[in-house]
């Protein structure tokens, strides 16, 4: 029982929950088994089921590991200026992005929901 109780006390270090309109936004701060942080962006939609006739929630999640925090924070910040001024960062470029296979060969991007969906296998 003790040991179940550390074992959640450690995964979940931290919560906060953003209603934002329809939609509710989650950010949790979770440890891996080698106490590594990583937070879990959740994004949770009310939608009723017509067939069931009853209401249920949509949810969607993302993992963000440490190694990543500067880069997606910089490319979110990035995004926002955007919207509220209209200028583009000093890095931008206008070029899609362009995805390597194992092989290094790149993803025709006309396919690229078939590629991520190889990467979860």
């Amino acid at each position: 029982m003790m040991e179940e109780n550390e074992m959640n006390s450690k995964e979940g270090l931290y919560s906060k929950a953003v209603r934002a309109g329809k939609r509710t936004y989650f950010f949790d701060v979770k440890t891996t088994k080698g106490d590594d942080q990583y937070i879990t962006i959740t994004e949770s939609k009310r939608r009723f089921d017509a067939e069931q006739n009853r209401f249920f929630f949509e949810k969607h999640k993302i993992f963000l590991y440490k190694e990543d925090f500067e880069k997606v924070a910089k490319g979110l910040n990035d995004a926002i200026n955007f919207i509220q001024t209209g200028e583009y960062p000093e890095d931008y470029n206008e070029e899609p992005a362009r995805f390597n296979d194992e092989s290094g060969s790149p993803v025709d991007n006309n396919n690229i929901e078939k590629w991520f969906d190889e990467l979860d296998k």
